[in-house]
């Protein structure tokens, strides 16, 4: 019988991306940046479709239909309503957008018929945005049944909704709606405190807990009206998005008497305590959404897409408070997961087609992208043409060289096997170094990711280790749970007369991976979903008797994570990483600068 592919696309927003589906199983899924090397690559994802169906061996025609993430003319509808309810301040904004949206993006069929070269016999659907949210959260995970939510900037009109998820069917309940929305909230603070929208919501979380929630009531009296039952009401007299390309107006500064940090400013306390009281309030506002969705639906598992579902703070938060029994995050939570609830939606259209539901969930572990093969002759000739020399070894003698570098204080890139879907890297396209050097941190954020000094950095533990240095009992595969570090490894507290200084001291005893709040991004290893990423670990914890190394993202500012060898080189070759495995190669600095 043949297989029944469904192709999904995410477009013309942020994060463009394609993802593939045959007979409910994902074959392919990948960011349309980690081909073009553009961050945050908003264009139609041809190279992350051509690499989906090259993966499958099939051509446009063998699809069996297209979906699209959501519904252009509703979402078409709601900018032109929200033009004409603002005019005349809205002129701008609107002049701005309508060229696009008039010769583009009310066209998205025509464009995918175009570039996919398919006839009207193949299907293109339209869900919408926070349908294709929720499809991405449930259809994959390990749940026959699950409440659903969705919490983001905006879809076509829905900012939030929630649900359910039984056997193969998703049923939505409820909705916020534009303009009041919990991510463009928390955007409006990712501007103010300084940090680039879409991109700046990490950096923002990782600066809360370096300052005190002294203006959550302030946030809570004038900006945002909190139901009980976690909807919000935004008041407009404080923003600007509704009607211009700015989030944020003058009001808005005044209310907290200063203005906007600009992005070469230093970070001063003033801004660490506005990150920390917003963070406050969405912690609040996602409990009570979360009460509120358990008492309404009865289900005892939760499953969350949208890209504020990333917010790892407000995720343990919620784990922590017991409200569900247990919890499963899309590790795509963002837009570009929304190409894989797209696929899904599709599938599952047709109310026949049965759901197989694995135990372990159904995302291969996040493997799904552009693969980096060990013996590749066609990498091997890439690194030829840059005059690279190296030496292969066994994934065994491998491992072990690469545990014995990270012991020695090294930092070594890793680029094999198939690439991560989502932001995280899990270990194919990551840099690794001892969690145990204090200097670690302004080392990584200085040298090699040239970010801000006071970003944590991301620990990966082995599996069956991760409850000695850490309060979670039960696996956190995808790095989206913020957990305690154990008290008996914490170090007391101590605070400089700057952000940069307090960030160096060592807080814990493995300081590189804990936060100035004791807590760290886990990202637990098991030896099933990546064995040689786990010998690595078993063996870096036989020669210093600690399985944990931090491990972040294989990538320099301003640049995608790495995707195939030529990028894995230059990102090498531009930093102060040490040396680097591409596939069962390792090229090391000191050969080279020797």
């Amino acid at each position: 019988m043949r297989e029944k592919y469904i192709l999904g696309l995410s477009a013309f927003y942020h994060n463009s991306a394609a993802a593939l589906i045959a007979d409910s199983k994902i074959i392919a899924a990948a960011e349309e940046e980690r081909f073009t090397r553009i961050k945050g690559d908003s264009g139609f994802p041809i190279n992350s479709i051509k690499f989906c169906l090259d993966k499958a061996r099939i051509f446009p025609e063998d699809l069996e239909c297209v979906v699209f993430y959501e519904n252009p003319v509703r979402k078409f509808e709601r900018i032109f309503t929200g033009a004409f309810l603002n005019a005349p301040k809205s002129i701008t904004q609107f002049s701005l957008a309508m060229p696009d949206w008039i010769t583009n993006k009310l066209w998205i069929e025509k464009t995918i018929r175009k570039e996919l070269m398919i006839k009207n016999d193949v299907p293109v659907l339209f869900p919408e945005h926070h349908i294709s949210h929720a499809a991405s959260a449930f259809y994959p995970s390990p749940y026959e049944e699950a409440a659903i939510i969705t919490i983001d900037g905006v879809g076509e009109w829905t900012t939030t909704a929630y649900g359910t998820g039984k056997k193969n069917q998703i049923q939505m309940i409820g909705e916020c709606r534009y303009p009041n929305s919990l991510g463009l909230l928390y955007s409006a603070f990712t501007f103010y405190t300084g940090f680039k929208i879409n991109n700046g919501e990490y950096k923002m979380m990782g600066l809360a807990p370096y300052g005190k929630p002294k203006y959550a009531d302030i946030i809570k009296e004038k900006l945002v009206t909190i139901g009980e039952d976690g909807s919000i009401l935004l008041n407009q007299q404080y923003f600007s998005f509704t009607y211009s390309m700015k989030t944020i107006n003058k009001k808005f500064e005044e209310l907290f008497g200063r203005k906007r940090r600009k992005p070469d400013e230093p970070i001063t306390e003033f801004f660490s305590d506005i990150a920390s009281s917003i963070q406050e309030v969405t912690n609040e506002i996602i409990l009570k959404m979360a009460q509120f969705v358990r008492n309404k639906t009865n289900m005892k598992n939760l499953v969350m897409a949208g890209g504020v579902a990333l917010n790892v703070t407000a995720i343990g938060e919620l784990k922590k408070s017991g409200i569900f029994d247990s919890i499963w995050i899309q590790p795509a939570a963002g837009d570009s997961g929304a190409a894989l609830g797209a696929a899904y939606y599709g599938y599952y259209s047709d109310k026949n087609r049965k759901r197989y539901v694995s135990v372990f969930d159904s995302m291969r572990a996040g493997y799904l992208g552009y693969s980096i093969e060990n013996n590749s002759v066609e990498d091997d000739k890439t690194l030829e043409k840059l005059k690279v020399s190296w030496k292969s070894y066994s994934d065994e003698k491998l491992a072990l060289l690469i545990a014995e570098f990270i012991s020695k204080g090294k930092i070594v890139a890793i680029a094999r096997g198939p690439a991560e879907f989502g932001p995280r890297a899990l270990g194919n396209r990551s840099i690794l170094a001892d969690a145990r050097d204090a200097k670690m941190l302004q080392r990584l954020n200085s040298k090699i990711k040239f970010r801000e000094g006071f970003r944590p950095f991301a620990p990966a533990v082995i599996k069956e280790d991760a409850s000695q240095f850490f309060d979670i009992e039960e696996e956190s595969k995808y790095m989206l749970l913020a957990v305690p570090v154990k008290e008996e490894r914490r170090l007391p507290l101590k605070y400089g007369k700057t952000l940069a200084e307090t960030a160096s001291f060592a807080r814990s005893d493995i300081p590189a991976v804990t936060h100035i709040d004791y807590s760290a991004r886990v990202q637990t290893v098991d030896k099933k979903d990546n064995p040689f990423f786990y010998r690595v670990l078993t063996e870096f914890k036989k020669l210093t008797g600690l399985g944990v190394v931090i491990n972040t993202s294989f990538n320099i500012k301003g640049e995608p994570i790495v995707n195939n060898a030529c990028d894995a080189y230059h990102s090498f070759i531009n930093s102060g990483i040490d040396c680097v495995v591409i596939g069962n190669r390792i090229i090391m600095k000191d050969d080279m600068e020797g």
